[in-house]
């Protein structure tokens, strides 16, 4: 059963690496360096912390999401973390349980919320270094994409807003503009970005080769390994381990407070699931208090 069920996650995994990949928006003009580009990863690699945890504390303060449930939520995602396993049954199990409640949200609501939240929460929770590494892959010519496990809306928004080329995240099936609840493949994960960045290089014509990838985690080592160049960012132990195992440059920007920032909600796999959870409990309330 287990074996039937991973597989399914693998061909999954494909569907959703394909899907982010037809999805992903370029936000700027080709560049001068086109078979060349960067892939970072978003939660704890560009960004303090979960975006997507980041968005449900944006909702708590428009009253769309108690502290109890954004408490909830925080502890859940740290215990995950500290538990460090993952598995596919696990993964589908929380998958179905977010899509449950996202069904009905307005496509254009997120987008404006995600918006908004990026202005006055996260923005200040960029790091400065990683922000840095990724300009200067935009300065020699190279584009700059963003590859994430958090809903390719709220991707693009911070795409956006950092002046990248774009974003691949979890594609989240839509009708009229409404979430229908049900994902178009499987959540940007693991062998997930693998698969999108595959797909992007032959629509866009990159040379893997050329490319380069940044993570804090070692759920990403099939993307990191898919790249000429690998770095770790503000790693983990396992991260960090293969890193120097195999001489990729290890850069991290955190300062001493590294154990505390390790029992942060730092999302991976089903953290990031519970942020979406989290926000389509939220995202619910409001339409139905309209």
């Amino acid at each position: 059963m287990r074996r039937l069920l991973r597989r399914r996650h693998e061909t999954e995994a494909q569907v959703a690496g394909e899907v982010a990949a037809a999805a992903a928006v370029v936000t700027q003009p080709a560049d001068p360096d086109p078979e060349a580009a960067a892939f970072f990863d978003v939660d704890n690699t560009m960004m303090r912390g979960a975006s997507i945890y980041h968005f449900a504390r944006g909702l708590a303060t428009r009253g769309l999401f108690t502290t109890s449930d954004l408490l909830k939520f925080a502890v859940g995602q740290a215990a995950f973390r500290l538990r460090g396993n993952e598995n596919p049954e696990h993964i589908a199990v929380a998958r179905e349980t977010a899509l449950a409640f996202v069904a009905g949200s307005k496509v254009d609501d997120v987008v404006r919320l995600g918006e908004e939240i990026y202005d006055e929460v996260m923005a200040d929770r960029i790091w400065a270094g990683t922000r840095a590494l990724a300009q200067s892959h935009l300065d020699t010519g190279q584009r700059v994409w963003l590859v994430t496990a958090t809903p390719v809306e709220l991707a693009h928004v911070i795409a956006q807003r950092l002046g990248l080329t774009g974003a691949l995240g979890t594609v989240s099936e839509t009708r009229d503009g409404v979430y229908t609840g049900h994902l178009v493949g499987d959540l940007l994960h693991g062998p997930a970005k693998a698969e999108a960045v595959r797909a992007l290089a032959r629509r866009e014509g990159l040379d893997l080769t050329r490319c380069t990838a940044y993570s804090d985690s070692a759920n990403d080592l099939p993307l990191l390994s898919l790249v000429g160049q690998a770095v770790a960012i503000n790693p983990d132990s396992e991260l960090r381990e293969h890193a120097r195992k195999h001489g990729w440059p290890i850069k991290d920007f955190r300062t001493g407070r590294k154990a505390t920032m390790a029992a942060l909600p730092i999302a991976a796999g089903l953290g990031a699931v519970a942020g979406g959870i989290a926000a389509g409990i939220a995202l619910r309330r409001h339409y139905r208090s309209k």
